[in-house]
């Protein structure tokens, strides 16, 4: 497979890194200047930088810039989430190994953890989730179930094979011109099921973070939700709380 251009500005901007071109608590060039360098858009700078954070190489922050935190990639992944681009930036920049993709009727104890009602049909779409940085470790197994009752189930089968980049509501979006206006997600802690313990490569019984998110349109209806398992030691959410300085 042809190496797509963001990983190509990533894997150059890695190496400067590394070099100590741009050494540890620099600044990188801004999007701007990254786009004339390269001569791309400033999606694949963003795209590229977000591969450069997730492996620990670098940080941003708003009016501040994007600065160099270590020379060497690591295999921890972390997640900076602050907004819905942060998850479609998530499925632009980590590669989506489909495992299966199959139509299941939900039992009592899934329709719990879903809140969804038992006997409903949904299509679920497994997928394993690989770090593009070395060693391409697997951090998340997911589970996206969309409502077999609401759309084309099988047409949605073949977006999601031919364009593994993106979020399956992101491709809702295209296939029925949806909008999606809230993401509730929720992070418990579980354990490494004996089902996942070789496809995570992570031992069963070990600990892992659980995160289900449900996507809602313009109306507050439900286009899909997913169920993403973390080996614990691969992961960290980051959140950032500010403060409304007019009510104080």
């Amino acid at each position: 497979m042809a190496e797509t251009r963001y990983a190509q500005v990533a894997r150059d901007l890695s190496e400067r890194i590394a070099s100590g071109e741009y050494a540890v608590g620099a600044l990188l060039p801004t999007e701007l200047e990254l786009c004339d360098r390269y001569g791309v858009s400033r999606h694949t700078v963003r795209a590229a930088i977000a591969e450069l954070q997730q492996s620990g190489l670098v940080s941003r922050r708003k009016k501040v810039g994007t600065r160099v935190e270590a020379a060497q990639p690591h295999a921890h992944y972390r997640q900076a989430l602050t907004s819905l681009e942060d998850l479609v930036q998530f499925g632009a920049t980590h590669v989506r190994e489909v495992r299966r993709i199959e139509e299941v009727v939900l039992d009592q104890d899934l329709a719990a953890e879903l809140d969804c009602p038992a006997g409903s049909r949904w299509l679920a779409i497994c997928s394993l989730r690989r770090d593009g940085a070395a060693p391409h470790l697997p951090i998340a197994w997911t589970v996206v179930y969309v409502d077999a009752q609401r759309f084309d189930t099988q047409e949605l089968a073949e977006r999601v094979r031919a364009a593994p980049e993106m979020l399956v509501s992101s491709l809702l979006e295209q296939q029925y011109g949806l909008r999606i206006a809230r993401v509730r997600q929720a992070v418990v802690g579980a354990l490494i099921p004996d089902a996942l313990s070789e496809e995570l490569q992570a031992p069963a019984g070990s600990a892992a973070l659980k995160i289900v998110r449900r996507y809602l349109d313009t109306d507050g209806e439900l286009m899909d939700l997913s169920v993403t398992l973390h080996p614990a030691s691969r992961y960290t959410l980051h959140t950032q709380l500010d403060r409304d300085l007019a009510s104080v």
